[in-house]
Parts: C-alpha cells; structure tokens; sequence
C-alpha cells in the first residue's frame, strides 16, 4: 500500500504530482518524493521523510519545473522510514517507483553487488531500478532493459519509469499491485488509484497483471512483458472524491474487509519460498539453535490484538508443542511475571506504538528475554525495541476498528508457527508443503465469503434493532467468538459478549429468550458435535441462533434458525475465514443503525497513552 503519480503532458507538472499524492496519502505516510525531467532536459528528484508538507516545504526552497515526473507516497515494507529510503530510486540516467513487493530481491541485490553496484537505501524498490540501469548498460534499449530486468523479478508490483535519455516517455508495468492510466486532452497520467487523478480526468484504463504501458505526449501504447500488443478499453468514472478514496466503498472498513485476500498474499508472500516449499523470515533473527532453546512463549498485546494472541496459543501449542502464555499488555507487567532466557515474548500491535504493549515489552528487556514483535508498520517503537520482527503488511488501515490488520496478525501467528516447528523437527517436509498449499488457497476462500454476503446485510436488517448479542465458539474459535463480539460493540454500541460455549451452561443460558441473537461458530472436526449441542440447547430456550458453519450441514432446521455455509479450510486457518462474516456482520448491522463506522465514539485508532 504506497501511492504512485506520473504525469507526461503541457502542463507543469509539480503541482499535478504533489496534488495528487495528497490524494493517496491515506495509503502511505512515511515518506514521499517526485522526480521531473525538467526544460533542460536535466532530471531532478527531491525526496523527504514524513508528511507530503514536508516535501512540499523543500520544494518551496528548490522547485522543479517541467512535463514529465513522477511521484511516491510510501508505506514502509522495507527499510525504515528515511530520505535514503523515500521513492523515488535512482541509478544512472533512471528513476523509479514502486508499490508491492519483490520476493527474491536480495538474490538479485547480490548478483548486481558481485558485479560492483552500490547501493544506498534498505529497500527492495531499489534493486529494479539497479537491474533496468545494468541491463542498459549491456546493450538493451530503456524499454528493453525494464521488461528484461522485469523479467527477473518475483514478487507484486506497480512500477513507473522515467530515464533522462528518453525525456519524452513515461513506461509502467503492472503485477499483482494496482495501476491505472488516465486520458486527457492535456496529456496522460498514471496512479495507483483513481483519487490521484480524478481532478484531471475521468476517462481511465485499469492496467492488467502483465501490461506495460508506454505513455508519450502524443499517445500511449500498451503490450506485455514480451512486446505483444494489448487492448485496454477506457472506462469512464463518475465517483465523487469522497467515494474515490474509498475506491467506490462507502466506507474505510468496508473497502479494508474487502482487501483482506490482498493482505493475505502480501503477507505470506514475503515469508514462502514456493520452489522449495519453505518459510523463510529474514527479519525475524530468531535461528534454530535460539528456537530449540525455547522453553515458553509469551504474547502479549491488547485489543483485536489480543485475540490474534490467543489464536496464536492454539496454533503454536499444537505445531511446535511449546506452552504459551497469554496476557493484556496492560496487565503483563503489573503481576510481575517468571521469566528467564529460555522465555520468548513476542508482543502484536498494528501500529508498533500501543503504550500498554510497550510497556510489557520494556520489563522483558529490562529482565534480559528475548523479545520479537509482530506489526504492521516498518520503523515502530516496537519494531526498533525488538532483537526482530515479522512484519504484517497490510498497508494502512483508516478504519478504527481493525479488520484487515487482524487477519494479517493471524497470518504472521502461522507463519511464525510453521517456522518455528520447521526448526524444531515438528514438520515433515509433506507436511510443511500441505500448509503452504492452503495458504494459496486461503485468499479465494476469502473471496468467497465476500462475494456471497447478501445473507448476512439480511441478518443485519433483522437483528440491527436489538440491545444485546451473544458470540459462541470452541476451540480455536472461542477468540473469534470474542473478536466477532467486540466489533459488534465497537462500531454499533450494541452490547455484546463472546464466550467459549462449554460455558454457557455455567452462567450465560441464564440470559437466553426470544430477543437474544446468539452467533454460534462450527468448524469441522472433533467439536462440532459438541457445537450443534449447543445450538440445541439455545433454540430450546427460544434463542434466536444465527450460524456460521464450515463446509455442508443442518444443526438445526427450524424457526429462529439462520444459517451461512463458509469453505472448509485448514484447522489452523479458519479463524480467519470465520472472522470474515463477523466483520461484515458488525458493518452492516452499524450501517443501518446510522453510527460512525469509520471512527466510532470514544475510540482512536492507536491507543499511544496507558
């Protein structure tokens, strides 16, 4: 999640860049820069760290003038938020930006060291435009040189570049990481999303995975990585800006539910080395001879964060088959906790900065444990305070109540678990592979979901008027159970409570009637017999049940009985297609309600104070 901008026309082009990386700045905020090929013919790039009005400040001292530029608006995935590391990239007569990420870019960074190039940020952007450079300077024109270097490449991306040899043309590529070309009559434009360019025109070409553009002041031409022509027709867009941010959702959490596939892949794809069936996290520093030292694992943090914690207990106690504990970062260091250099702490926050969590983490460094984090932003508090890190990237989450980010934090849970029992013996090479399968299969499972969700808007329209719900899960699921609950609560200010639903004998049956909706999980296995108990035992006390059931089944036909199928998947991964309805449920139910979804009352987006 980072913003592109390019625009080659007879318009100045400065203001068209920085105004349309305003626009995108809700997708990054680290860092930002353009690069324009100005009346000399000479290439100027000015870059800085931070907000847009932190380049907009340097520009003021030094403008730059010209037709043809680029720009960039980051979200960190690699390296930390700096000038060095701020797009866009230069080597020789090419600059370049960015959005996605390259998997094998340290082989390839290696390859072009061996052969004397230097390189002066921590980014894998870098390591295109060091290819395109080495590649033109064997012999291959500009085009040439991109799709060859392009060619080498493994990974997601929307990359624009701009070489002072050729002033005259903008050349893009697309792969997996969105980019989309805008027609006008005083030119052409490029951006990773329409609010960029929405001012300017609303005649826009969505670019497919594999497409080059070739963008001229007198046309544009489109072909693929190996020259074929291709044909793109123009659509005509008539969001408002508003809606344009939100890429046509009428809400930030809407359009970060459906992005969930999309975070999925990122945040696997960095981690999975699918020619040889491995899971690889470099920036993790934990080693196998560390691993097998281990003797418990704390995780700690707080919120939706805590409850990716307590999934985590189930994951990484049955695959590695080591004890783990689980606590509120506001509560770890207060009870004064037994730890040794046998103890791990891994602390899971999205933004890195929650005070609570960093608190815990404090009193693990101070009594000498080691320590690794699980976050979504490169250059947190958390992540810099930790011997090493896995990172979640799900780009910026707008939405106060977290979605995408929680799925994410699933997702590192796992992986981090494969990882570790892959060091420990615990997983055969079939077994490790079995896994990395269904993680492929994962994001359409989530698709699916998305895809079919006209039940649950029915659900919200017969239930959005009640005082209270209950949430039932077993298992790995009774965290779900809690994090279904909570955003309900979040966002509609409905009463809601989640519980493991072993105990709802021991208390919650108490409240069962007519007007209480009770939300019951059932995933195959050992407990759904167990579960559809259940299920019999509210609709006997005339419980209105609603249930979200893996695979194929009937726990229960008749009135005050709703049900939605969801796909079968792995044990370990169906937290998260669960969440997915619970998330819409919540949405939609807070939507006809009329509340503030995006920012509910009383609720900031990161809690950076005890």
């Amino acid at each position: 999640m980072c913003g592109i901008v390019g625009y080659i026309g007879h318009q100045e082009g400065q203001k068209i860049l920085i105004d349309g990386l305003k626009r995108l700045e809700y997708r990054g905020y680290d860092s930002s820069g353009i690069a324009m090929i100005g009346s000399s013919g000479t290439l100027d790039v000015v870059r800085a760290q931070g907000k847009i009005a932190i380049l907009e400040e340097r520009l003021r001292g030094a403008p730059v003038n010209g037709q043809v530029g680029i720009g960039h608006t980051r979200w960190a995935t690699h390296g930390k938020p700096s000038d060095e590391n701020a797009h866009p990239h230069r080597s020789g007569p090419f600059v370049v930006v960015h959005n996605g990420i390259i998997e094998n870019y340290a082989e390839v960074k290696a390859q072009l060291e061996k052969k004397g190039v230097e390189f002066s940020s921590e980014t894998d952007t870098e390591v295109i435009v060091r290819l395109v450079h080495d590649e033109w300077q064997r012999g291959a024109g500009t085009l040439e040189a991109v799709t060859g270097a392009l060619k080498q490449l493994r990974g997601s991306y929307a990359v624009v570049l701009l070489s002072e040899k050729e002033p005259d043309r903008l050349i893009a590529a697309r792969k997996e990481s969105p980019l989309i070309v805008g027609l006008a009559s005083d030119g052409y434009y490029l951006a990773s999303d329409v609010p960029a360019i929405l001012p300017y025109t609303r005649k826009i070409i969505y670019l497919e995975d594999g497409d080059v553009v070739i963008l001229r002041k007198e046309g544009y031409h489109i072909q693929s990585l190996d020259g074929e022509e291709v044909i793109r027709d123009p659509v005509h867009i008539d969001w408002n800006p508003v809606m344009a941010e939100k890429a046509g959702y009428k809400h930030f959490m809407l359009k970060e539910i459906h992005e969930q596939p999309r975070t999925v892949i990122d945040t696997f794809r960095s981690a999975v080395n699918l020619n040889h069936e491995d899971i690889v996290l470099a920036d993790l520093n934990l080693s196998g001879d560390q691993i097998k030292s281990i003797r418990k694992i704390f995780l700690v943090a707080c919120g939706t964060s805590f409850h990716a914690c307590m999934v985590g207990k189930y994951i990484i106690e049955e695959i590695c088959r080591i004890p783990v504990e689980v606590d509120l970062g506001s509560e770890f260091r207060y009870r004064r906790p037994i730890l040794d250099e046998n103890t791990l702490i891994v602390v899971v926050s999205q933004s890195g900065e929650t005070a609570d969590t960093k608190a815990a983490l404090q009193e693990g460094l101070e009594q000498g444990v080691p320590c690794r984090a699980i976050v979504n932003v490169v250059g947190s508090s958390l992540a810099r305070m930790c011997q090493g890190v896995i990172y979640t990237h799900a780009g910026p989450e707008i939405g106060v109540a977290s979605t995408k980010a929680f799925v994410a934090q699933l997702m590192a849970i796992f992986l981090f678990a494969l990882y570790c029992a892959k060091e420990l013996g615990r997983l055969s090479s079939s077994e490790l592979g079995k896994h990395i399968q269904d993680l492929l299969e994962l994001p359409g499972k989530i698709e699916e979901i998305l895809a079919a969700s006209d039940k649950i808007v029915s659900w919200a329209r017969e239930f959005m008027h009640v005082s209270d719900f209950l949430y039932l899960g077993r298992g790995i699921l009774f965290p779900i159970a809690l994090e279904g609950a909570l955003k309900l609560k979040e966002i509609s200010y409905i009463h809601a409570e989640g519980y493991a639903a072993g105990e709802m004998k021991h208390g919650p049956i108490a409240l069962i009637d007519e007007n209480l909706p009770v939300v019951v999980l059932i995933q195959e296995g050992l407990l759904r017999e167990k579960m559809i108990s259940n299920v019999q035992e509210v609709k006997a006390r005339g419980g209105r049940v609603l249930t979200v059931m893996e695979g194929d089944g009937e726990p229960g036909r008749g009135e005050h009985v709703h049900q939605i199928c969801i796909p079968k998947t792995s044990p370990w991964l169906s937290p998260i297609v669960f969440t997915v309805p619970l998330q819409l449920l919540a949405y939609h139910i807070a939507v006809l309600r009329g509340t503030d979804v995006d920012q509910p009352r009383n609720l900031a987006k990161s809690v950076t104070v005890e």
